[in-house]
């Protein structure tokens, strides 16, 4: 079960996915599984059986301005709930909330001191 408050999710976002997949398959020996969504693919970064990381690709015009990075996740048990408290608190709703099924809900927020997260409702709770 995951745990409300905890990371629980790392996403590599990029717009060199064959060079992260061959730099990361090298330095670290993470395979990668393709696993199709909208506007494109993504790819989930595997050590062994188990997935440690996602790879989104960033060649879109809504990633325009935006550089490359990894981008963590916090579990929070109600996103919704935890939104509402969190813009009360000075935090900015970057994009609105939104579902990927089989995954969870899922929201990007820019805290007070400008720093972004995205904070997820998984699916298996």
């Amino acid at each position: 079960m995951t745990q409300h408050g905890h990371f629980y999710w790392n996403e590599l976002m990029t717009r060199d996915v064959e060079g992260a997949k061959a730099f990361y398959g090298g330095a670290v020996g993470w395979r990668f599984e393709d696993m199709p969504m909208e506007g494109g693919t993504y790819w989930l970064c595997k050590d062994g059986d188990r997935a440690v990381g996602g790879i989104l690709d960033m060649n879109r015009p809504d990633f325009e301005g935006i550089p490359p990075q990894w981008f963590a996740y916090l579990a929070v048990d109600d996103v919704d709930a935890c939104v509402a408290k969190a813009t009360a608190a000075g935090a900015e709703l970057l994009r609105p909330l939104f579902d990927v099924p089989g995954v969870g809900r899922i929201a990007i927020l820019k805290d007070p001191t400008g720093a972004a997260l995205g904070w997820i409702t998984p699916t298996s709770q």
